[in-house]
């Protein structure tokens, strides 16, 4: 059988979860392609997937959506990249590559990234079968639908309500992400095995590991070095080694002189640190936290733009981590999390590190996560 994954901007942060099902119908024996921006092309191949084309908005388009989204007020930054970047934007650059390539090949099934809505379109008007991945919890995907409705439906009256009914795959366990989806799969991904311990980059060092990452988007950020800096600055006085990846995207050498107990690398995955780590801070991507979670670790977040926030929320209002962030300005506007915060970041990595219960409470909700069916079963029940 033929599947046809579909993925739109936003890098490993929306190609990762929908890697899982991907990978599950290929070990199955079934013939996998991806969609995707071409920007992506690379990153696609790197997954072990074929790259079937796809679209992109130019740069200077997509460019002052992005740096708006960190700062403007909640309801209005959500409007702007759930409508306007990924529901119009993105969809408009999607849509010709996906009904080409869904015409010419016919896949038996669609796996799609919620924000890629092209494919929804598409399923809609050629009667696929079509399920989506999600790469958030299950409230920020539902909230989104109904953001992105009027510029979805205009290309198919409808095609938002398909979004809406149609199978939701999430690996986020039931006591953190209830679900109005009417149908929800809960699975997970067995980890990869890891590679190998990480070099010994500290010199010798025994202190707790702290992994620090803010994932591949903020790198195209013109605050990305601040935010940098700031995690830089917080994590200067900590008894640890702390591991700081800043994608590819990112010239490292802007962040000068780096404290002695800090190391930096583009890219390590993360397998090979969750195997090591004791907290992971992170901006709070659903990808991380999943993974974090999955691999029974505290994590603090300190968020920056998206679902970042509600990610970090949750998990601190489940007792598996903390959050730190800036609070709205009068005017209901955001900060992007600066200095100011780095006494904060320190204060809630070494209470982590400090108190079990965070560390207890990431393994409980480890073990429900590893309690749900295998990404494996659920694939193989939308083929059926």
């Amino acid at each position: 059988m033929r599947v046809l994954g579909s993925c739109s901007l936003g890098g490993a942060g929306h190609l990762g979860p929908l890697s899982g099902p991907l990978r599950a119908a290929q070990r199955a024996g079934h013939e996998v392609r991806v969609v995707a921006p071409p920007t992506m092309a690379d990153m696609v191949a790197s997954a072990g997937f074929e790259w079937a084309g796809g679209g992109v908005p130019p740069e200077d388009e997509i460019r002052p959506i992005r740096e708006q989204i960190p700062v403007l007020p909640a309801a209005d930054a959500s409007m702007l990249g759930d409508r306007e970047l990924f529901g119009r934007l993105a969809t408009h650059w999607m849509l010709p590559p996906v009904r080409e390539v869904a015409a010419d090949w016919r896949p038996d099934l669609i796996l799609r990234d919620p924000c890629e809505h092209a494919s929804a379109i598409v399923a809609a008007e050629l009667d696929l079968p079509v399920a989506q991945v999600g790469i958030s919890v299950a409230v920020a995907e539902w909230r989104a639908i109904g953001r992105s409705a009027p510029v979805i439906d205009v290309h198919h009256p409808g095609a938002s309500h398909l979004e809406w009914a149609m199978p939701y795959l999430t690996r986020f366990p039931a006591s953190l992400d209830p679900s109005r989806f009417a149908t929800t799969l809960r699975y997970h991904v067995p980890p990869p095995a890891p590679s190998g311990l990480l070099p010994d980059w500290w010199r010798g060092s025994s202190a707790p590991l702290v992994y620090v990452t803010f994932g591949t988007v903020l790198g195209w950020m013109t605050y990305a070095a601040d935010v940098y800096a700031t995690a830089l600055a917080a994590m200067a006085d900590l008894d640890a080694r702390v591991l700081l990846t800043v994608g590819h995207q990112f010239d490292a050498t802007l962040l000068g002189e780096l404290p002695p107990n800090v190391h930096v690398e583009a890219w390590v995955d993360q397998v090979d640190v969750f195997q090591e780590a004791s907290v992971v801070v992170t901006h709070g991507g659903s990808g991380t936290v999943y993974g974090a979670l999955a691999a029974g670790l505290p994590v603090v977040g300190m968020p920056v733009f998206a679902d970042q926030f509600t990610n970090s929320r949750i998990v601190a209002a489940a007792g598996a981590g903390l959050v730190v962030e800036r609070e709205q300005d009068p005017a209901g506007r955001r900060q992007v999390i600066g200095s100011e915060a780095a006494p904060e970041l320190t204060a809630a990595v070494r209470r982590v590190l400090a108190e079990p219960s965070y560390t207890r409470r990431a393994a409980e909700i480890a073990a429900e996560m590893a309690a749900t069916p295998s990404v494996d079963d659920v694939v193989a029940g939308l083929l059926g």
